[in-house]
């Protein structure tokens, strides 16, 4: 049985920042989305996002379903080589990305992240946070000392303790599970959870058309503040 889907998929600057140093990626072919959100500042930041998604582009088209989960995972640990060597190339200091990518194939989706960019799944009008951040405030909610929507305001929200290109091995989490007809994917950085509680995100995400949720979405970002570049991604599943 082959999946039918449709997507739609934007990166803003956002309001604050000079250089959007977010990149994503769609490739239907591979039935293949990728959010990446840089860090290190102008010109790392930006590199390291970029090199993530262009290593991903370069996975061959007609592979299998596990062929293709191989070659997802492999390019993001190509990656993280890549921008540590470039790292020790410019003297040192960080510099590295978040990711989190979607796949489907045959009934299924298969999610890998590093970072606290999230996957969340809206079915049957219920919305769930598919990942779970990689970041200093994500132990206080696993504790049950707050949610993930007070996390958000935490003075370390934007502490991330994993990253494509920092450390030593990287370390890829992973989620799948079955697909249903109806299921909406939503793939993004944190310039938009910055904004958006997870009623917020139900809402619109419920509420919304393919062609014009990602706009939906930006705007509530961009309403919010947009003190960060935001990237967002939804996949319907037909």
């Amino acid at each position: 049985m082959t999946t039918q889907f449709r997507f739609s998929a934007q990166s803003h600057v956002g309001l604050k920042r000079k250089v959007n140093e977010d990149s994503v990626i769609s490739l239907p072919e591979q039935k293949l989305w990728v959010v990446s959100d840089g860090m290190g500042g102008h010109a790392a930041g930006d590199f390291a996002s970029q090199l993530i998604t262009d290593t991903v582009a370069m996975i061959p088209v007609g592979l299998g379903p596990a062929e293709r989960m191989h070659a997802l995972r492999d390019s993001i640990h190509r990656s993280h080589d890549a921008i540590k060597a470039e790292a020790a190339a410019r003297g040192g200091g960080t510099i590295g990305a978040t990711v989190v990518s979607l796949m489907i194939s045959d009934g299924h989706f298969m999610i890998f992240w590093a970072g606290d960019s999230r996957a969340y799944l809206l079915r049957d009008r219920q919305i769930e946070m598919l990942t779970t951040d990689h970041s200093v405030v994500a132990s206080l909610v696993e504790a049950g000392q707050m949610t993930w929507d007070e996390a958000e305001h935490h003075p370390q929200s934007n502490a991330i303790t994993r990253a494509v290109g920092v450390g030593g091995e990287l370390e890829l989490d992973k989620v799948r599970g079955e697909l249903r007809s109806g299921d909406r994917f939503l793939l993004c950085s944190d310039g938009l959870t910055k904004y958006a509680t997870f009623d917020i995100l139900k809402n619109a995400l419920s509420n919304t058309p393919i062609e014009t949720v990602t706009d939906k979405l930006m705007q509530i970002a961009l309403a919010g503040g947009g003190a960060d570049n935001i990237s967002i991604i939804v996949v319907d599943i037909l």
